[in-house]
Protein backbone atom coordinates (compact mmCIF):
# COMPACT_ATOMS: atom_id res chain seq x y z
CA UNK A 1 0.00 0.00 0.00
CA UNK A 2 1.05 3.58 -1.10
CA UNK A 3 2.32 5.74 1.95
CA UNK A 4 -0.34 8.53 1.61
CA UNK A 5 -3.08 6.11 1.41
CA UNK A 6 -2.31 5.48 4.83
CA UNK A 7 -2.43 9.49 5.80
CA UNK A 8 -6.51 9.43 4.40
CA UNK A 9 -8.30 7.67 7.88
CA UNK A 10 -6.28 10.16 9.80
CA UNK A 11 -7.67 12.77 7.35
CA UNK A 12 -10.92 11.37 8.34
CA UNK A 13 -10.60 11.49 12.05
CA UNK A 14 -9.21 14.78 11.97
CA UNK A 15 -11.88 16.24 10.08
CA UNK A 16 -14.78 14.37 12.51
CA UNK A 17 -13.02 15.69 15.42
CA UNK A 18 -13.19 19.48 13.88
CA UNK A 19 -16.82 18.93 12.70
CA UNK A 20 -17.13 17.60 16.77
CA UNK A 21 -15.67 20.62 18.34
CA UNK A 22 -17.29 22.54 16.57
CA UNK A 23 -20.85 21.76 17.09
CA UNK A 24 -19.83 21.28 21.21
CA UNK A 25 -18.10 24.60 21.01
CA UNK A 26 -16.42 23.50 24.56
CA UNK A 27 -12.86 24.05 24.98
CA UNK A 28 -13.30 21.84 28.32
CA UNK A 29 -14.63 19.00 26.75
CA UNK A 30 -13.43 18.79 23.25
CA UNK A 31 -10.58 21.40 21.84
CA UNK A 32 -10.05 22.07 18.51
CA UNK A 33 -7.40 20.07 16.60
CA UNK A 34 -5.49 22.90 16.23
CA UNK A 35 -5.01 23.77 19.39
CA UNK A 36 -3.64 20.61 20.35
CA UNK A 37 -1.20 20.92 17.27
CA UNK A 38 -0.15 23.74 18.87
CA UNK A 39 1.03 22.22 22.41
CA UNK A 40 2.57 19.28 20.20
CA UNK A 41 4.80 21.75 17.52
CA UNK A 42 6.22 23.30 20.95
CA UNK A 43 7.82 20.23 22.29
CA UNK A 44 10.16 22.17 24.82
CA UNK A 45 7.79 24.30 25.64
CA UNK A 46 7.30 24.55 29.71
CA UNK A 47 4.15 23.66 30.76
CA UNK A 48 2.37 24.97 33.33
CA UNK A 49 5.49 24.52 35.57
CA UNK A 50 5.58 20.89 35.20
CA UNK A 51 7.98 20.75 32.64
CA UNK A 52 8.01 20.37 28.53
CA UNK A 53 6.33 17.32 27.06
CA UNK A 54 9.86 16.34 25.47
CA UNK A 55 11.27 16.42 29.13
CA UNK A 56 8.70 14.43 30.83
CA UNK A 57 8.28 12.01 27.78
CA UNK A 58 12.19 11.22 28.37
CA UNK A 59 11.60 10.47 31.97
CA UNK A 60 9.04 7.97 31.26
CA UNK A 61 11.43 6.35 28.55
CA UNK A 62 13.69 6.22 31.16
CA UNK A 63 11.11 4.61 33.69
CA UNK A 64 10.05 2.17 30.75
CA UNK A 65 13.82 1.53 30.12
CA UNK A 66 14.70 0.59 33.82
CA UNK A 67 11.60 -2.21 34.31
CA UNK A 68 11.23 -3.38 31.03
CA UNK A 69 15.07 -4.06 31.00
CA UNK A 70 15.14 -5.54 34.38
CA UNK A 71 11.93 -8.08 33.42
CA UNK A 72 13.22 -9.09 30.03
CA UNK A 73 17.19 -10.09 32.37
CA UNK A 74 15.05 -11.80 34.73
CA UNK A 75 12.36 -13.82 32.75
CA UNK A 76 13.96 -14.53 29.56
CA UNK A 77 16.72 -16.78 31.47
CA UNK A 78 14.04 -17.91 33.42
CA UNK A 79 11.97 -19.09 30.58
CA UNK A 80 14.93 -20.82 29.12
CA UNK A 81 15.52 -22.70 32.06
CA UNK A 82 11.70 -23.98 32.48
CA UNK A 83 11.11 -24.38 28.86
CA UNK A 84 14.09 -27.03 29.08
CA UNK A 85 12.87 -29.18 31.98
CA UNK A 86 9.51 -30.28 31.56
CA UNK A 87 9.19 -31.38 35.42
CA UNK A 88 10.21 -27.63 36.24
CA UNK A 89 7.27 -26.24 34.18
CA UNK A 90 5.22 -28.32 35.48
CA UNK A 91 5.78 -27.64 38.87
CA UNK A 92 5.86 -23.56 38.72
CA UNK A 93 3.14 -23.47 36.43
CA UNK A 94 0.99 -23.09 38.73
CA UNK A 95 2.55 -20.41 40.45
CA UNK A 96 2.86 -18.68 36.92
CA UNK A 97 -0.95 -19.27 36.48
CA UNK A 98 -1.79 -17.42 39.52
CA UNK A 99 0.13 -13.87 39.44
CA UNK A 100 -0.43 -13.83 35.79
CA UNK A 101 -3.99 -12.45 35.69
CA UNK A 102 -3.43 -9.92 38.20
CA UNK A 103 -3.03 -6.67 37.12
CA UNK A 104 0.09 -4.47 37.35
CA UNK A 105 -1.93 -1.32 39.41
CA UNK A 106 -3.62 -4.18 41.45
CA UNK A 107 0.28 -4.56 42.70
CA UNK A 108 0.15 -0.68 43.42
CA UNK A 109 -0.88 -0.39 47.16
CA UNK A 110 1.91 -3.35 47.81
CA UNK A 111 4.72 -1.05 45.82
CA UNK A 112 3.85 1.93 47.75
CA UNK A 113 3.91 -0.25 51.13
CA UNK A 114 6.99 -1.77 50.04
CA UNK A 115 9.08 0.79 48.35
CA UNK A 116 6.93 3.96 49.40
CA UNK A 117 6.49 7.07 46.36
CA UNK A 118 9.43 7.08 43.85
CA UNK A 119 11.30 5.39 41.02
CA UNK A 120 11.40 2.24 42.98
CA UNK A 121 7.72 1.68 43.11
CA UNK A 122 6.92 2.74 39.37
CA UNK A 123 9.82 0.85 38.38
CA UNK A 124 8.94 -2.24 40.14
CA UNK A 125 5.14 -2.12 38.36
CA UNK A 126 6.51 -1.91 35.07
CA UNK A 127 8.89 -4.68 35.99
CA UNK A 128 5.47 -6.62 37.05
CA UNK A 129 3.32 -5.60 34.12
CA UNK A 130 6.57 -6.50 31.40
CA UNK A 131 8.11 -9.82 33.17
CA UNK A 132 5.09 -12.68 32.58
CA UNK A 133 4.64 -11.57 28.99
CA UNK A 134 8.11 -12.07 28.68
CA UNK A 135 8.74 -15.49 30.84
CA UNK A 136 5.47 -17.00 29.31
CA UNK A 137 6.86 -16.43 25.25
CA UNK A 138 10.31 -17.44 26.48
CA UNK A 139 8.89 -20.67 27.78
CA UNK A 140 7.01 -21.27 24.78
CA UNK A 141 9.37 -20.29 22.51
CA UNK A 142 11.68 -23.08 24.34
CA UNK A 143 8.95 -25.76 24.18
CA UNK A 144 8.27 -24.85 20.34
CA UNK A 145 12.18 -26.08 19.14
CA UNK A 146 11.82 -28.65 17.09
CA UNK A 147 12.41 -32.13 18.28
CA UNK A 148 14.10 -33.13 15.34
CA UNK A 149 16.79 -30.35 15.21
CA UNK A 150 17.50 -31.12 19.09
CA UNK A 151 18.11 -34.94 17.88
CA UNK A 152 20.72 -33.97 15.11
CA UNK A 153 22.89 -32.08 17.61
CA UNK A 154 22.75 -34.91 20.09
CA UNK A 155 24.04 -37.24 17.38
CA UNK A 156 26.46 -34.79 16.47
CA UNK A 157 28.02 -34.49 20.43
CA UNK A 158 26.07 -31.04 21.17
CA UNK A 159 24.90 -30.90 24.69
CA UNK A 160 24.67 -28.27 27.62
CA UNK A 161 25.84 -25.07 26.52
CA UNK A 162 26.49 -26.22 23.18
CA UNK A 163 22.75 -27.23 22.41
CA UNK A 164 21.57 -24.01 24.20
CA UNK A 165 23.79 -21.82 22.67
CA UNK A 166 23.32 -23.59 18.40
CA UNK A 167 20.35 -24.68 18.79
CA UNK A 168 17.76 -24.08 22.09
CA UNK A 169 18.45 -20.29 21.88
CA UNK A 170 18.15 -19.31 17.91
CA UNK A 171 15.68 -21.51 17.27
CA UNK A 172 13.26 -20.38 20.23
CA UNK A 173 14.44 -16.57 19.48
CA UNK A 174 11.86 -15.57 17.13
CA UNK A 175 9.00 -16.27 19.93
CA UNK A 176 11.00 -14.67 22.86
CA UNK A 177 11.74 -11.35 20.40
CA UNK A 178 7.47 -11.71 20.57
CA UNK A 179 7.57 -11.90 24.14
CA UNK A 180 10.24 -8.89 24.27
CA UNK A 181 7.34 -7.00 21.90
CA UNK A 182 4.78 -7.53 24.25
CA UNK A 183 6.55 -6.79 27.54
CA UNK A 184 7.42 -3.60 26.17
CA UNK A 185 3.76 -2.58 25.27
CA UNK A 186 2.29 -3.53 28.46
CA UNK A 187 5.23 -1.57 30.37
CA UNK A 188 4.64 1.46 27.85
CA UNK A 189 1.01 1.84 29.48
CA UNK A 190 2.48 0.51 32.98
CA UNK A 191 4.44 3.71 33.28
CA UNK A 192 1.58 6.22 31.84
CA UNK A 193 -0.52 4.49 34.56
CA UNK A 194 1.91 4.35 37.51
CA UNK A 195 2.82 8.00 36.49
CA UNK A 196 -0.45 9.16 37.40
CA UNK A 197 -0.51 7.99 41.15
CA UNK A 198 -0.10 10.29 43.72
CA UNK A 199 3.12 11.87 44.99
CA UNK A 200 4.48 11.60 41.61
CA UNK A 201 5.83 15.06 40.63
CA UNK A 202 7.24 14.02 36.59
CA UNK A 203 6.44 12.19 33.49
CA UNK A 204 4.40 11.90 30.52
CA UNK A 205 1.09 10.12 32.79
CA UNK A 206 2.05 13.09 35.27
CA UNK A 207 1.39 15.45 33.06
CA UNK A 208 -2.01 14.19 32.10
CA UNK A 209 -3.16 13.91 34.85
CA UNK A 210 -1.83 17.53 36.23
CA UNK A 211 -3.40 18.93 32.99
CA UNK A 212 -6.55 17.59 33.56
CA UNK A 213 -6.47 19.38 37.59
CA UNK A 214 -5.96 22.67 35.42
CA UNK A 215 -8.80 22.20 32.87
CA UNK A 216 -5.97 21.97 29.97
CA UNK A 217 -7.66 19.29 27.70
CA UNK A 218 -5.62 19.81 25.01
CA UNK A 219 -2.32 19.07 26.93
CA UNK A 220 -4.11 16.08 27.91
CA UNK A 221 -5.05 15.04 24.08
CA UNK A 222 -1.05 16.21 23.00
CA UNK A 223 0.18 13.90 25.70
CA UNK A 224 -2.22 10.63 24.91
CA UNK A 225 -0.88 11.37 21.27
CA UNK A 226 2.48 11.70 22.07
CA UNK A 227 2.33 8.35 23.79
CA UNK A 228 0.61 6.85 21.21
CA UNK A 229 3.74 8.44 19.13
CA UNK A 230 6.15 6.58 21.06
CA UNK A 231 3.96 3.14 21.09
CA UNK A 232 4.17 3.00 17.40
CA UNK A 233 7.60 4.23 17.11
CA UNK A 234 8.97 1.44 19.72
CA UNK A 235 6.61 -0.83 17.99
CA UNK A 236 7.62 -0.57 14.34
CA UNK A 237 11.36 -0.56 15.36
CA UNK A 238 10.55 -4.28 17.28
CA UNK A 239 8.93 -5.37 13.75
CA UNK A 240 11.94 -4.27 11.53
CA UNK A 241 14.38 -5.77 13.99
CA UNK A 242 12.25 -9.38 13.57
CA UNK A 243 11.86 -8.35 9.61
CA UNK A 244 15.91 -8.53 9.22
CA UNK A 245 16.79 -11.39 12.04
CA UNK A 246 14.40 -13.73 12.15
CA UNK A 247 13.36 -13.53 8.73
CA UNK A 248 14.45 -17.81 8.27
CA UNK A 249 11.18 -18.46 10.40
CA UNK A 250 8.98 -17.10 7.77
CA UNK A 251 11.19 -19.68 5.15
CA UNK A 252 10.81 -22.63 7.69
CA UNK A 253 7.00 -22.43 7.38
Amino acid sequence: MKWYLKIIPLLFILILWELAAILLNNPFILPHPSSVASVLLAPTADILGSGSIIDNALLSIWRVLLGFGLAAACAVPLGIIIGNYRTLEELVNPIIQLFRPIPPLAWVPLALAWFKIGLVSIVFIIFIGSFFPILINSIDGVRRVNRTWIETARIYGAEGWKMLAYVILPAAAPVIWTGLRVGFGVAWMCVVAAEMLPGTTSGIGYLIMYSYNWGQVQVIIAGMIVIGIIGIGVDILFREIEKRKFMWQEMNR
